[in-house]
């Protein structure tokens, strides 16, 4: 059974950095992918980085620049690195396993920019 775990998240300034974990326990046959979504009150859950076992890696527009997804070789941890955070950054961060037989998620890390 593959679990995924998120951490990291926790209240931040405009303008401040936070870097989020997912690290994966349990094995699958093959992975496809990792990517990070996030879902802010009253919004769709929408995807903001995700990083492929092509070697590929793709950013929202709205984070390009500020944020950076990676992992390690193994694909047991994939980070997002958030610097110059906005207000509309604030959302729950979920981590999401692409992979054969199936696809995983976690349970969401709050990230809360405020001053």
């Amino acid at each position: 059974q593959v679990q995924l775990v998120e951490s990291g998240g926790g209240l931040v300034h405009p303008g401040g950095s936070l870097t989020l974990s997912c690290t994966r326990s349990g094995s699958l046959f093959s992975i496809t992918a990792m990517r990070w979504f996030r879902q802010a009150p009253g919004k769709e859950r929408e995807l903001v980085a995700s990083t492929s076992s092509d070697g590929r890696t793709d950013y929202a527009d709205s984070v390009k620049g500020r944020f950076t997804i990676s992992r390690d070789n193994a694909w047991n941890a994939v980070y997002l690195q958030m610097n110059s955070l906005k207000s509309e950054d604030t959302a729950v961060y979920y981590c999401n396993l692409v992979g054969y037989p199936f696809d995983y998620w976690g349970q969401g890390t709050q990230v809360t920019v405020s001053s």
